[in-house]
């Protein structure tokens, strides 16, 4: 709200003279499961406390086209001055709801979860997030130091994949640690390690699914890169326990909302 309205306010809604008490309610335009209904009401709130903002559903929902998810009743200048900012609250956390749930429902019947990355807009990586455990996926680490990932760029700077394990076992103060592989070369030289879960990159499904029966013994698994709803299917054919989506929140488009006075 701040950034939206720094430096000089709503130069628009101050022409209007009339500040009555209004009611507006705020309508899904597509079908999508809702969230940020939280966000967007503090949103109202930040404009006026005294905004009453109700919910007609709550997040995680699955809404249809047309249904009314929240009435807002308040001030009308103040209503006009948080409308933005909390409808964009509300289609950026339903569309990466949304987006997830789809990738959930195509897996449904397998052992296998949908996972976020890190590829998220700085400082709305929580919403973001947020959005992806309410479609049903789950959060990978939140940031750099949530866990130990041993990525390519990693292993091509050290120059040694085992020595470069072994410092993170040594070093690893509780934190569980990911191992990034492309290629069943690479696993064959760490089989074996005490670590927790290995992630393939990239690997076409013969070889995916010869790695997981090699390592699922050992190691919680995980699959990652060019993962789309047509594929993702078969991917978790493989046996692989996780599955992570870049898409889900850097490619997740908007849904659209209005708020009709």
């Amino acid at each position: 709200m701040s950034e939206d309205l720094r430096p000089s306010g709503d130069i628009t809604t101050v022409l209007i003279k009339n500040n009555k008490k209004i009611k507006a309610k705020i309508i899904a335009k597509q079908n999508c499961i809702i969230g940020g209904l939280n966000y967007a009401k503090e949103a109202f709130k930040y404009s006026d406390k005294k905004i009453n903002f109700i919910f007609k559903t709550r997040d995680g929902s699955k809404v249809k086209k047309g249904k009314v998810i929240a009435v807002v009743h308040g001030k009308a200048k103040s209503i006009l001055k948080s409308e933005r900012v909390a409808l964009n609250f509300l289609s950026l956390v339903s569309g990466v709801a949304s987006t997830t749930k789809k990738f959930v429902d195509k897996v449904k019947g397998k052992s296998c979860k949908i996972c976020c990355t890190r590829k998220t807009i700085p400082n709305l990586r929580l919403l973001q997030k947020y959005g992806v455990k309410l479609g049903g996926g789950v959060n990978h680490r939140f940031n750099l130091s949530d866990e130990i990932l041993i990525k390519d760029n990693h292993i091509a700077v050290e120059g040694n994949i085992v020595k470069l394990i072994k410092k993170a076992i040594k070093n690893k103060n509780h934190k569980k640690i990911t191992v990034e592989i492309d290629n069943i070369n690479q696993l064959k030289k760490i089989i074996g390690l005490k670590f927790n879960r290995i992630l393939f990159d990239n690997m076409n499904l013969k070889k995916l699914k010869k790695a997981v029966l090699m390592s699922k013994k050992n190691y919680e698994t995980e699959a990652s890169g060019g993962v789309t709803l047509k594929n993702i299917k078969q991917i978790a054919s493989t046996g692989v326990n996780r599955i992570s989506v870049g898409r889900i929140t850097h490619s997740a488009p908007f849904i659209n909302f209005s708020l009709e006075i």
